[in-house]
């Protein structure tokens, strides 16, 4: 099993910005892949951004390309997500997840608040 808390969600106006962390725990050999998900209110969930643990490889979804930068530190089992020039459209609650293998991710954390204000 793998434990995920994400931290780093809040207020802010738009433009700003904020940064989300995930900290691993638990079996934590067994990740493959880890990313971030957002669902907003009446919406679906969204693929926001995932990084490969092993080699780094980032891929981003269409609202994150160019403002959101996926990192991780495999040494502290951490994946961060910097998130810059916040807009209104934004707002959502952000989880982390991991997978172990290409396609389905099995682990998810809680979800953090993030809302900005126009």
């Amino acid at each position: 099993q793998v434990q995920l808390v994400e931290s780093g969600g809040g207020l802010v106006q738009a433009g700003d910005s904020l940064r989300l962390s995930c900290v691993a725990s638990g079996r934590t050999s067994s990740i493959n892949a880890m990313g971030w998900f957002r669902q907003a209110p009446g919406k679906e969930r969204e693929f926001v951004s995932r990084i490969t643990w092993t080699d780094g490889i980032t891929y981003y979804g269409d609202s994150a390309k160019g403002r959101f930068t996926i990192s991780r530190d495999s040494a502290k089992n951490t994946v961060s997500l910097q998130m810059n020039s916040l807009k209104p459209e934004d707002t959502a609650v952000y989880y982390c997840a991991a997978r172990k293998t290409i396609g389905v991710y099995q682990y998810w954390g809680q979800g953090t608040q993030v809302t900005v204000s126009s």
